[in-house]
């Protein structure tokens, strides 16, 4: 199978795509890779034909169907694939398989020292089906400083393995880590190609959704991301989120609605989504720095119900000001 025929699933991505094709043909490839973009345009699809086409373009003919059924059910010896992770009762648990559960936690999900450990182990052994280890660590952005230090050693003596970062920015690791891999860049999608990744993906119904739409700016994952976690919001819990509460008693009656119905990781998503729908509604520019510290007060795990009552505190002091001012409100 030609080099080219691995990555002709992947839309938008040209840029990104010609540059590994050409490490392939060219047989130079780096000992590690940081894949940066915005999420869900596209970086792990593209991680995953990459390695597919590493390892069966270095395999035997009569073996290839082999390789890419294990790769397939995520159990290629040679292949170690590391997500964000939350802790429970000390054991860790893959944020795909929490969702899965329907296991909730008040802080995302996180990679920890503990998979740094195991990356360190996994590279020290020799390939066992293949030329290269190949490791893949998924929202790298969430490793602490520790853990990237500890992962730094690891790039600077990565043996036969090949490791791959994937980030949101480059702004998001340290820049020792980034010195050490091969930045490449994935951009988001043209509206043509975002619409044929969700017709082919099954969710041509998002397309009827304008605040998902909106939300995505050109990402197809973050379009199914946030037309999912509109389904897990309880109806009338989001309008009264859409509807601005009035008084002190309906702000403190919302804000602990919200606190017990949405773990974090839904509550800063839905940040993103007001942010929106109230810049549709109120045209405030107050109001969207008011969203901007809510986020990152969620992000810093500041007390969640307090965020949230300060929050609608102060956008109804925003409204105040611009009926104020005289200026129109929609």
């Amino acid at each position: 199978m030609k080099i080219e025929s691995y990555f002709e699933h992947i839309l938008g991505q040209e840029k990104a795509v010609q540059l590994l094709q050409q490490a392939i043909k060219r047989e130079r490839i780096a000992p590690a890779y940081l894949f940066w973009g915005t999420t869900g345009v596209g970086k792990s699809l593209t991680a995953k034909a990459f390695i597919r086409c590493l390892l069966e373009t270095t395999t035997p003919e009569e073996k290839q169907i082999l390789v890419q059924k294990k790769l397939q059910s995520n159990n290629h010896p040679d292949v170690l694939w590391v997500e964000p992770t939350y802790k429970d009762k000390g054991q860790l648990i893959k944020a795909s398989v929490a969702q899965e559960q329907g296991i909730k936690r008040k802080t995302p999900p996180q990679i920890r020292i503990e998979q740094i450990r195991q990356i360190s182990q996994f590279i020290t052994r020799p390939p066992l089906e293949s030329e290269r280890l190949i490791v893949v660590i998924e929202s790298a952005e969430t490793m602490s400083e520790a853990c990237a230090n500890a992962l730094l050693k690891t790039l600077e003596e990565p043996g036969k393995a090949v490791l791959i970062l994937i980030a949101p920015n480059t702004d998001s690791l340290l820049s020792t880590i980034i010195s050490r891999c091969q930045c490449i860049g994935f951009r988001r999608l043209s509206q043509s190609d975002l619409q044929l990744v969700l017709e082919n993906q099954g969710y041509s119904e998002i397309l009827a959704a304008p605040h998902c739409i909106a939300i995505a700016q050109g990402s197809p994952g973050q379009a199914i991301s946030a037309w999912q976690k509109l389904q897990e919001i309880p109806t009338e819990l989001l309008q009264q989120i859409e509807n601005l509460p009035q008084n002190a008693i309906a702000i403190f009656q919302l804000a602990k609605a919200i606190d017990k119905e949405l773990d974090t990781v839904t509550q800063i998503w839905l940040v993103s989504y007001l942010q929106h729908h109230y810049w549709q509604k109120y045209q405030n520019i107050s109001m969207m720095k008011e969203w901007e510290k809510t986020r990152q007060y969620l992000v810093s795990y500041v007390q969640p119900r307090l965020v949230w009552e300060c929050t609608f505190s102060e956008l109804l002091s925003s409204i105040g000001i611009t009926r104020s001012s005289g200026s129109r409100v929609r």
